[in-house]
């Protein structure tokens, strides 16, 4: 299932995170670690964290199965239904961020000088008016993917880094003054707008389809019990590094910049390893469990193969990565975010920094994988607890005062190794002795704590973190090595034991 997915979605899956990498960089080039860079990252962020939280995830996870039961016709009233109420809640959102937004701004990016307070405000401002076409961007992605889609799914945020990207090189070569806000600002909203566009484009066909009028055609959505299980489901697993990046503002003008970089180097082979994986597991784990006699019976071997290839394939990739970055985190920051503003010191902290959130990837692969179980077997309300105490382990850090950059990293890392302890504990002792192949798990993290011990001793963190113009053939040599580190963790399992290979067969 995993190497037989669709190439051209993956492909565009990749580009679009790499844009979206790419539009770090362009930041990072044009603002550095400034204050105006946490303002910056604000403004482009809030509106589609505030549309994922309240609506991206939980729309999938309730209109998908819920459209499944509809034909075309009942598909585009439930749509329509669903769109009104997420203008109207958005509406009241954008008034109450537009009346508020010092207010908002003071909370979200405390750190700010009382100088850039009026840009923090402004901010808050773009991103209110830019939240309505976020919301409904959302409810038109879960249709895209509904339909299968993946083109126009997938191809969506592309044409928001592409603008985004523009911007931020057309504000780099004006001065990057506040003078750019209103450039930044219109851009945002062209971004979005344009995003829906090719969305609304994309669904042309089932837009036409026929309509009978709405009293033919009777239509119930879910009640709220789904909906605020869905919401609180897929919205803390993206509140848990929106919070960490507030906390880590604490420290000062900069701090949320450079956390949120620190956070990108985690995040990539987060969402193109992990995320991606256990994706890929869900349809094969559903249909393995829907053949099956209960957890545990007699006949539960193929639900039990489907999780060990996942798993074995989820924890593998997330040690190689965890490898890559341990070795390669300097050379590998220098590469993307050694540009324009960005100084020296800052690209130091930024490599440390994501050295130790290098290792929240392990306890992420094991969450992932339990939570496409848990929701297979209906016990998604675990998963939300897990995620809860996840953000409360973090909002104790910052109670605490453990608001720097590679406390909130360690934080984050015992978090989701809590989350990941208490959502295996739900799926069961009797399940996990038959799913969790515990040699395929075993070798990679044997071959990523060598690389770990050879890496203090090989590669020095001091003297590699260098603006990118002042690279030199170590730092290439430093990526080779990262990349050839990864491969000795990928080879390690692969000659362990059948449990990776049997997993990419499959």
């Amino acid at each position: 299932m995993f190497v037989k997915a669709g190439l051209l979605s993956l492909l565009l899956l990749v580009a679009s995170r790499l844009l979206g990498v790419l539009r770090e960089t362009a930041l990072a080039a044009t603002f550095g670690t400034s204050g105006m860079a946490d303002v910056v990252i604000l403004m482009l962020t809030l509106p589609d964290w505030l549309a994922g939280v309240l609506a991206g995830g939980a729309l999938a996870y309730v209109l998908v199965p819920h459209w499944a039961k509809q034909p075309v016709a009942q598909q585009n009233v439930t749509q329509n239904r669903v769109a009104m109420r997420l203008l109207w809640v958005s509406l009241g959102m954008v008034v109450a961020m537009c009346i508020a937004p010092a207010q908002l701004g003071a909370l979200l990016v405390p750190g700010v000088s009382p100088a850039l307070q009026g840009a923090a405000r402004q901010a808050v401002v773009w991103s209110a008016l830019a939240l309505p076409a976020a919301m409904l961007a959302g409810l038109w992605a879960t249709r895209l993917q509904h339909e299968r889609d993946f083109v126009g799914l997938y191809s969506a945020n592309l044409v928001v880094n592409v603008v985004l990207i523009f911007a931020l090189v057309l504000a780099g070569t004006l001065g990057a003054e506040r003078s750019t806000w209103p450039i930044l600002g219109v851009f945002l909203l062209v971004a979005v707008c344009l995003r829906l566009l090719w969305q609304g484009w994309r669904l042309r066909r089932v837009r036409h389809a026929s309509l009978p009028p709405a009293s033919a055609v009777p239509v119930v959505l879910p009640g709220w019990r789904i909906w605020l299980w869905a919401v609180l489901g897929a919205g803390l697993p993206l509140t848990l590094p929106f919070v960490a990046r507030t906390l880590a503002s604490t420290g000062g003008e900069g701090a949320l910049a450079t956390f949120n970089y620190a956070w990108k180097l985690v995040e990539l082979p987060l969402v193109l390893a992990i995320q991606l994986v256990a994706s890929l597991a869900f349809p094969a784990i559903a249909q393995a469990h829907a053949r099956q006699a209960p957890i545990g019976g007699a006949d539960s071997a193929p639900m039990a193969c489907a999780v060990r290839n996942a798993l074995v394939l989820c924890w593998t990739l997330a040690c190689a990565a965890a490898a890559a970055l341990l070795v390669g985190a300097s050379a590998i920051t220098t590469l993307l975010f050694g540009w324009g503003a960005m100084e020296p010191a800052a690209l130091v902290q930024v490599a440390a920094w994501g050295v130790v959130g290098a290792w929240s990837l392990l306890p992420q692969a094991l969450l992932a994988v339990a939570l496409v179980v848990l929701a297979t077997v209906g016990r998604m309300r675990f998963g939300v607890l897990a995620y809860a105490l996840a953000l409360a382990v973090l909002l104790l850090a910052g109670g605490a005062g453990r608001t720097g950059g590679a406390e909130l990293m360690w934080a984050l890392n015992l978090g989701f190794l809590v989350a990941a302890l208490v959502a295996w504990a739900a799926v069961g002792a009797s399940a996990l002795q038959r799913w969790v192949p515990v040699r395929g798990l075993l070798a990679p993290l044997a071959a990523l704590g060598t690389v770990a011990v050879l890496e203090r001793w090989l590669i020095p963190m001091d003297g590699l973190a260098l603006p990118a113009v002042g690279m030199r053939a170590f730092h290439a040599a430093v990526l080779i090595l990262s990349a050839a580190s990864a491969m000795f963790v990928i080879a390690f399992s692969w000659f362990s034991g059948a449990g990776l290979r049997q997993a990419l067969r499959s």
